[in-house]
């Protein structure tokens, strides 16, 4: 048995033709050889592979006499652009089902792998949860290939790089890591590379959230309660650009639209893309007001509760906003229930149809204002705090880290509900520990560059700076 029959008997073997219609051989006759190619339908390009397929038939028999080797045959009768030759079928296969095309030809012991894959997208758009004001309006796809060319376009540089690997058993999902070389730690890289490579999975269909979990575990401390995001996610190609020239490592992820920027420490979700579309004063501006938000988010619930209590005294001219006599439910649970009622708002309209959104937002207004006031449950003022909370969290880019602050804010309500200031003092104090304690991926300090302390790279992060 030659090597062509071999190679062809192999391939049959392990590819479910007849049980499997989108997976399809094809026999042709090339310069008078057998030549057989599969192909999975729906991710091949199919006016490439007609004109590809017209050359090839239209090679004559003394064509293929000079070429002796496939590695030949791509040099004198294949001008498509995109063709590599591989030996091993199940390398074959991956690539098969990543769209490549496989052609077996009689006469040679290796395959000819075709590139003429074209994915099912969308086109490339604006996030919507991440648009600017002024700036570029692209975004990322589910398509690795166009997310990488987005970033490629941005960074003209021979120092960008791009690392392949194939992770999942059953997926084989493409991962890419991206970096400037010279500018990214070269020992986390390398930490990062090898660990993609041994990384054990059977899927990766979740997608991003399932590599961030796996990464996860390259820190020697794992604490699964810790709710602070270690990684930074955005849709963003000026985002990601920015970030790998200052020397964080990109994680782009095929069927996924979000990159994941490693390392990232809690002062990387201050700065937005806004901040650098404007003047230096304006876009301080935005990060001084996101800053003040951030406050506003932790303290304003706890605060109020503490003055209802009677433990914090308040001027006599703003005791207006105090509540008097008496109510159905305490403070404390009101907030813990206004809590509940708007993340569960936040999840039904994930899941309402748009034609349907004006009407959720209609019984939400009624359920939690004019309803849950006259029936006694909750007072205005509780309800104010807790929209003026909603709103704030709203300018937080970052969806993980706003979780993160509401547990600790949280923590704070329960300390402040048992033993007042003090319960209060103790949980804040807590919740920095929490803070503090926290590692990033690349096992750097979570609060860095306030600890340990460097003060250029700390301004470049609080202010907008020229540079």
């Amino acid at each position: 048995m030659n090597k062509y029959n071999q190679l062809l008997e192999e391939m049959r073997e392990k590819l479910p033709l007849g049980e499997c219609f989108d997976v399809l051989e094809r026999d042709l006759s090339i310069g008078g050889r057998n030549t057989t190619m599969f192909f999975v339908d729906g991710l091949t390009k199919g006016s490439v592979v007609q004109l590809v397929m017209s050359f090839l038939l239209a090679i004559p028999p003394q064509a293929m006499d000079r070429a002796e080797t496939a590695r030949d045959f791509i040099k004198y009768n294949m001008p498509y652009l995109d063709t590599i030759v591989e030996p091993d079928v199940d390398n074959a296969l991956k690539q098969l089902y990543s769209g490549l095309v496989p052609v077996l030809i009689d006469g040679y012991d290796e395959i000819i792998i075709v590139d003429i894959r074209e994915y099912p997208s969308r086109s490339v758009e604006e996030p919507s949860k991440e648009k600017s004001l002024r700036g570029a309006k692209d975004g990322f796809t589910e398509t690795l290939m166009t997310n990488v060319a987005l970033i490629r376009r941005r960074i003209r540089d021979n120092d960008l790089i791009f690392k392949a690997f194939v992770v999942g058993k059953s997926s084989k999902t493409d991962v890419c890591l991206a970096y400037m070389k010279g500018a990214a730690d070269k020992q986390l890289v390398e930490r990062v590379s090898g660990y993609l490579n041994d990384l054990k999975l059977n899927t990766t269909t979740v997608g991003e959230q399932t590599i961030v979990e796996a990464l996860g575990k390259m820190q020697k401390r794992k604490n699964w309660l810790n709710p602070f995001p270690k990684v930074r996610y955005t849709q963003r190609p000026d985002v990601v650009s920015a970030h790998i020239t200052e020397g964080k490592i990109a994680v782009i992820i095929d069927n996924s639209p979000t990159v994941i920027l490693i390392p990232a420490g809690i002062f990387d979700f201050v700065q937005d893309v806004d901040d650098y579309y404007f003047p230096v004063l304006t876009g301080n501006y935005f990060r001084m007001l996101r800053i003040m938000n951030t406050l506003v988010i932790l303290f304003l619930t706890p605060v109020y509760l503490l003055i209802g209590q009677g433990d914090i005294p308040i001027p006599i001219n703003i005791d207006f906003f105090v509540p008097d006599g008496s109510f159905a439910i305490s403070l404390f649970w009101q907030f813990i229930l206004l809590e509940l009622a708007i993340d569960g708002l936040k999840l039904a309209s994930l899941n309402t149809p748009e034609s349907l959104g004006m009407s959720l937002s209609v019984i939400g207004a009624l359920i939690l204002g004019e309803f849950s006031i006259s029936s006694g449950w909750f007072i205005p003022q509780t309800i104010l705090c807790m929209a003026i909370v909603a709103l704030a969290s709203f300018t937080q880019p970052s969806i993980e880290l706003g979780y993160g602050v509401k547990f600790v804010r949280i923590l704070i309500l329960i300390g402040a509900a048992v033993w007042g200031v003090w319960g209060a003092v103790i949980a804040l104090a807590l919740g920095m520990l929490w803070i503090a304690t926290t590692k990033t991926i690349g096992g750097t300090s979570y609060l860095y560059p306030l600890i340990p302390f460097h003060w250029s790279a700390l301004k470049k992060l609080m202010f907008r700076t020229k540079e």
